[in-house]
């Protein structure tokens, strides 16, 4: 019988704490709630949390401090951020600092239990070993999202490796339409998988699409097998790089 993942929901704000713990109830997790970053933190020091989904914004401790303390606390958990739209560019740089994923507000319970199925499933993923070339100078949103400037000043970018080997076998993946702009840690691609669970891959950085990868459709294995080759998914046009690339990190292979 596997392990039942034990999960901390804290918002300031209780029908969200409700909401979140009823999409959650389904699955089968062992849940908790509490309503400030303080009563958290008590909770985390009594209790090893495999995931703790937190709102971002909250008066006194706030998701960002809880971040900090859970990983000194509990170095293992995977903590989700919950943000609004005025916060998407923190929640990228959440993620900098350690953060697993975010998510923004509205959801839906389904975008809620996919992204939890993918944290309960991170630590074996990271342990595992693979033999997979990652060229040297791409910048990344952790676990998620990578880019290579290009020497024209466009930017490649793809899924992050541990993004992808956290998903079940791929069976869609929807891409923008050329022209269309994509700001920073909004969804630039969605990828669903065989278990129905559909995941967003943040765009790292704003600009507008002058090229997708419509190859993929054909061979959703490179995605798996080739995510910084064939595997690209968008080719952007920047409009704010040099601030931008600050929110994110070295891309290493962990």
């Amino acid at each position: 019988m596997s392990k039942i993942a034990k999960i901390l929901v804290v918002d300031d704000e209780l029908p969200v704490c409700k909401s979140v713990a009823s999409a959650l109830s389904e699955s089968a997790y062992a849940v908790d709630t509490v309503l400030s970053g303080e009563e958290a933190l008590r909770k985390c020091k009594e209790t090893g949390y495999d995931v703790v989904i937190t709102d971002l914004m909250m008066p006194g401790i706030s998701g960002m401090d809880l971040l900090k303390a859970v990983r000194d606390i509990h170095p293992d958990a995977r903590v989700i951020m919950i943000t609004g739209y005025p916060s998407i560019q923190s929640a990228v740089q959440a993620i900098k600092m350690g953060a697993f994923d975010y998510i923004p507000k509205p959801f839906t319970p389904d975008e809620l239990r996919s992204l939890v199925a993918r944290a309960c499933v991170r630590k074996e993923v990271r342990e595992e070993k693979k033999d997979l070339d990652i060229p040297q100078g791409l910048y990344c949103i952790p676990d998620n999202a990578w880019i290579k400037i290009e020497n024209d000043g466009t930017v490649r970018a793809g899924a992050h490796h541990n993004l992808i080997n956290t998903m079940e076998a791929i069976r869609a993946v929807e891409l923008p339409a050329v022209n269309e702009i994509r700001y920073q840690g909004e969804a630039c691609a969605l990828i669903t998988d065989s278990r129905k669970h559909v995941h967003r891959m943040w765009t790292p950085i704003t600009g507008r699409v002058v090229a997708v990868n419509n190859k993929l459709q054909d061979d959703f294995s490179k995605l798996r097998n080739d995510p910084y080759g064939d595997g690209w998914l968008v080719v952007l046009a920047p409009t704010n790089l040099d601030s931008e690339k600050k929110n994110l990190a070295i891309l290493k292979k962990t």
